[in-house]
């Protein structure tokens, strides 16, 4: 698979835990905590593919408008990890305030996915091309493995 079409279904991966979590109750504790885990996976695992493989490739081919959406895409990037995230995992998930947090969630990557999706990725195919693209998918395929292996010896939810 090229790196746009791996991308696209964490997308879609994410897409259905957020949703999963959004219909969840206040008294679905254990499935709560269980799929912020797998959100938490997920979205660790996505952030360094984007930024270590994708991201720069599309910047150094693209010109300023491309250099202006990778910083954008960072900080988006920076501001559910670092800030929304942490806040989420120290919420109660059987507190009404989880809920409304998760929405948040849902609502910031799902505002990211859908510029990436219809801004970034076009361009990033027209730029790269198949080749590249392919080349990035194997190290996608790589990185994702290997991202997976070190989570998982830390004993973090898979």
């Amino acid at each position: 698979m090229n790196a746009i079409d791996i991308l696209k279904a964490d997308h879609e991966r994410v897409k259905a835990i957020l949703t999963q979590l959004e219909d969840s109750t206040e008294r679905a504790v254990k499935k709560r905590t269980e799929l912020l885990g797998k959100l938490e996976m997920e979205i660790m695992i996505h952030t360094r593919l984007e930024e270590e493989i994708l991201y720069p490739a599309y910047k150094k081919a693209g010109g300023k408008e491309q250099e202006k959406m990778y910083y954008e895409a960072k900080e988006e990037h920076r501001t559910v990890d670092s800030l929304v995230m942490p806040d989420l995992k120290t919420t109660d998930p059987a507190s009404v305030e989880f809920s409304g947090r998760a929405k948040v969630v849902k609502e910031l990557l799902e505002h990211h996915i859908e510029e990436e999706e219809t801004q970034m990725f076009p361009e990033a195919r027209k730029l790269l091309g198949k080749t590249e693209l392919e080349a990035l998918g194997k190290q996608m395929e790589a990185m994702k493995t290997s991202c997976k292996k070190e989570l998982n010896g830390g004993n973090i939810a898979a």
